[in-house]
């Protein structure tokens, strides 16, 4: 019995050197190709767009990247390292429910290149969940919102829990989906100031002031539920000054 536990466990790990031996040599031989993607991008757009963490949600007319490359028109980019453009690049950046997926750490690091890839005056946006309302649902276990999120989110994502409640929820939402760190929006303002943003600001869901911004919010669709992820998410924009 034990033997067989043992090697049920060296097949996983196994399995698992495998995939990522795969995805680095996928990684390694996409590499060459990437830079003339990024090439053709610069050339052919006079404004420039970048999208971190795209997944399976590709914006028109953006240079769409992730570390998880799921189909042809995203690039591979670790935004825990520098990223493969030069200074003064884009325009607008855009992230949507991913710096959550993060450390607090990498998270500066990915602020600290999205400011010196933005030209002067360029944009950055950023949408994630918003750890003060995940916290509030504790407190406010009454309000129709609260209850309903809570409802959402077991039925949804915790087939397993037997009934609504908001410390499972809270729980939840710091381990489940990869998430390593989730911000308030202090600590995503002081974030945005350390990587050397000014003028933040909190945006309205779907709202900017900035055109390609305006209603760019997507991650509704995959979890198809716009109510909730409205009032989960946070969006904030600062601006490069030089």
């Amino acid at each position: 019995m034990q033997f067989q536990i043992m090697l049920t466990q060296c097949k996983r790990i196994v399995l698992r050197c495998q995939r990522k031996l795969h995805q680095m040599l996928a990684i390694s031989y996409k590499l060459p190709i990437r830079k003339n993607i990024i090439n053709r991008y610069i050339d052919s757009h006079t404004v420039r767009k970048l999208q971190i963490g795209a997944g399976a949600t590709v914006l028109k007319g953006w240079l769409s990247t992730d570390i998880d490359v799921r189909n042809s028109h995203v690039i591979y980019v670790n935004v825990k390292k520098k990223f493969p453009f030069a200074t003064n690049v884009f325009d607008y950046i855009y992230s949507e429910h991913m710096i959550e997926h993060i450390s607090r750490t990498d998270g500066l690091t990915m602020l600290q290149e999205c400011h010196r890839t933005l030209k002067p005056g360029g944009i950055i946006r950023i949408a994630t969940p918003d750890l003060a309302v995940l916290l509030r649902l504790y407190q406010n276990k009454k309000d129709s919102s609260s209850k309903e999120y809570i409802q959402w989110i077991t039925d949804q994502f915790l087939p397993e829990v037997e009934e609504y409640k908001a410390s499972i929820v809270i729980n939840n939402a710091f381990r489940n989906w990869g998430h390593q760190f989730l911000y308030d929006g202090d600590l995503l303002e002081k974030a945005l100031q350390d990587a050397g943003f000014s003028n933040i600001k909190r945006c309205a869901f779907g709202e900017s002031e900035h055109t390609p911004l305006m209603g760019i919010e997507s991650h509704s669709k995959n979890v198809a539920q716009d109510t909730m992820v409205i009032f989960e998410t946070m969006v904030y924009e600062a601006r490069r000054l030089k």
